[in-house]
């Protein structure tokens, strides 16, 4: 009889983590599309690079704004029923984009995408963190990295539809959020561990903070060179004279790169440490992106660089989230991602926004200089971190 019942929970185990990881396979194509392919849309209507930039940042502002109240509805409602309701926001704000040139009204329906697309990614995330066993959750979450990496690394290629119609990136983009409601609409729903009643909120995060600072870096770092790179890289890419063809695919290649080492990395981050993975990572990221100026407009040279990047940088958020889970305990999970995810979307709001008025008033180099300094910087700091609690020490180093 137990045995029936290991293999039952195995197997809903197993169909959860797919489907979620379909889920964020689908909002990473959505976010690798909508970025780059409406900063073209706006360059090429003649709108300046930063109030491009500005523009784009609108769905992190909503990915910001969300994290101060979608805790609460997980512990209410449980993950299922949140991110449903994030699914349906991204998809009926997709729908709308085609029918408006109006900024106003591209910046409201980016806040809605925000606010659907932080839903159910905070949703997913503490599910498969809060779920998986201490010992595999770096090969798990680094899955659920892989997931994001695969979507955003196909949603650009969405920008080579448009001589079909404006509306046809949009439209398939919607299509595969209708695929993977219906998957999720078979998922029995959960609800997530409470904290201790006595536990102030405040608390919670404060003590979050007072343990796990330099594990809540990542998610900020990983904001900022995602949201740069796809809503800034578009403008340099024209003002370089590469072809919307070469900008699409060198983004891709980013995340080529981040598919490529995410399940490796987090692999290796369970055998010998969090820190001196997101250490050794941090460095490495931060030669690939100050060696892109030097680079020029060789394509190739280009290619390998945003490989490298994307491969070093491109586990951040997730080998973070599961640096998080080893040393924080598992009550105040929630908090940590909520924090994890402001940070997240903080660094997506500057990254559009500093990289469009660099461009502008500076020099269309700056992206990468700022993103070389900042990840240099994080390594550094590695240096001087020791965490204060360890929910599972043989986890971390």
């Amino acid at each position: 009889m137990s045995s029936n019942v290991f293999a039952s929970d195995s197997l809903s185990f197993r169909y959860r983590l797919i489907t979620l990881l379909f889920v964020v396979v689908v909002a990473g194509m959505s976010q690798g599309l909508l970025l780059p392919l409406l900063s073209i849309m706006l360059e090429e209507s003649g709108i300046s690079p930063d109030m491009n930039g500005i523009n784009s940042a609108a769905m992190y502002i909503g990915i910001f704004c969300t994290m101060f109240f979608v805790e609460r509805p997980v512990m209410r409602y449980g993950y299922k029923k949140v991110i449903l309701v994030g699914i349906a926001l991204v998809t009926v704000a997709s729908i709308l984009f085609p029918f408006t040139h109006s900024l106003a009204v591209w910046f409201i329906l980016r806040l809605v995408v925000g606010v659907g697309d932080s839903s159910l990614h905070y949703a997913t995330q503490l599910w498969i963190v809060s779920s998986s066993p201490s010992d595999r959750r770096g090969r798990y979450i680094s899955l659920y990295g892989m997931a994001y990496g695969l979507g955003f690394s196909i949603g650009p290629l969405g920008i080579n539809l448009l001589p079909y119609g404006r509306s046809v990136p949009f439209l398939v983009s919607c299509l595969f959020f209708c695929m993977v409601l219906l998957l999720v609409l078979r998922m029995r729903n959960e609800m997530p561990e409470r904290a201790e009643k006595n536990a102030a909120s405040g608390n919670r995060f404060a003590r979050t903070y007072r343990i796990a600072w330099f594990v809540l870096i990542p998610g900020f770092l990983y904001g900022l060179m995602e949201a740069s790179m796809n809503s800034n890289f578009p403008l340099y890419g024209l003002r370089m004279e590469l072809s919307q063809h070469w900008i699409s695919l060198l983004l891709l290649a980013l995340g080529i790169g981040s598919l490529i080492l995410q399940l490796p990395l987090g692999i290796w981050s369970d055998r010998i440490g969090r820190k001196p993975v997101l250490v050794t990572c941090g460095i490495i990221g931060s030669l690939a992106f100050l060696g892109i100026p030097a680079a020029g407009d060789k394509v190739a040279l280009l290619f390998v660089l945003f490989v490298i990047a994307g491969g070093a940088v491109g586990s951040f958020y997730s080998l973070g989230l599961a640096y998080a889970a080893d040393i924080l305990p598992r009550a105040i999970l929630p908090a940590a991602n909520v924090i994890a995810s402001i940070h997240f979307s903080i660094g997506s709001i500057m990254g559009p926004t500093l990289g469009g008025y660099g461009i502008r008033y500076y020099s269309v180099y700056s992206i990468f200089l700022f993103l070389g300094a900042a990840f240099l910087a994080f390594a550094l700091l590695g240096f001087a971190f020791r965490p204060k609690g360890q929910a599972n020490p043989s986890s971390m180093a």
